[in-house]
């Protein structure tokens, strides 16, 4: 497997920069219902902080358990826009990633970084606003001692992510948009964001339900649903 060997691929494509504003707008759970469901990743990976809310192109690290090395690698690889994502070989909940790195990307421009390790020096992070996401918090420091890959597909909490896709994360999650799906998912995001306004106003104004406004009175007839009398409740369960 090459991305295990070590490589570094420095010229990756990266969406436009203002498609990218606008995933970050619409947040993880548009993006994600947009897409059909698909893109997200598992609840294991969760904020550090609450009221993030990024988006960037992603620089992929591939990195040997307990070891942070790929880390060092990638932040040369990194542009302002982009948001740093880390996985490793086999699971570990080592603490990778610190302030110090995210001193580094801040400085870039980078902006979060979402890994499967584990992230310390967590109340720095929250002080200086770089965000993350991660599968733990640990201290447990780390070694520089194994190649991996900077650049190349990986895998996040289930959640594949190739170079340049756009990843979007918030309090919600994390989700990932693959490059060439990124005006399509756009254009549908922004449809279901107009629909949902006009169903928060008829909610908001009291004039009209959600079972009548999606059509699933029906749907529950069909179901065998029943609606009954506390009284005829009673009897029925006698």
């Amino acid at each position: 497997m090459l991305g295990a060997r070590g490589v570094v691929v420095t010229d990756i494509r990266r969406p436009d920069p203002a498609s990218i504003d606008r995933l970050a707008a619409f947040g993880v759970a548009t993006a994600h219902e947009a897409m059909g469901r698909r893109g997200l990743a598992d609840p294991g990976i969760r904020p550090v902080q609450q009221g993030a809310r990024v988006a960037g192109s992603a620089v992929t690290v591939l990195a040997w358990p307990g070891d942070n090395l790929m880390i060092h690698a990638a932040i040369e690889q990194c542009r302002a826009g982009d948001l740093l994502v880390v996985a490793t070989t086999s699971p570990s909940t080592d603490g990778a990633f610190g302030d110090l790195f995210a001193t580094a990307l801040k400085q870039r421009g980078v902006r979060g970084v979402v890994t499967t390790t584990g992230v310390r020096d967590t109340a720095d992070l929250r002080e200086m606003g770089f965000p993350a996401w991660s599968s733990a918090v640990h201290a447990q420091g780390t070694v520089k001692a194994t190649a991996g890959s900077v650049n190349v597909p990986v895998v996040a909490g289930g959640m594949l992510v190739r170079p340049g896709d756009v990843v979007i994360a918030d309090d919600d999650g994390v989700c990932c948009v693959p490059i060439d799906e990124v005006d399509a998912v756009i254009a549908a995001s922004d449809a279901r964001e107009r629909k949902e306004a006009a169903d928060r106003e008829a909610y908001g104004s009291g004039a009209e339900l959600s079972l009548d406004r999606k059509g699933l009175r029906p749907l529950l007839d069909e179901l065998g649903v029943r609606y009954m009398t506390q009284s005829e409740f009673e009897a029925h369960r006698a």
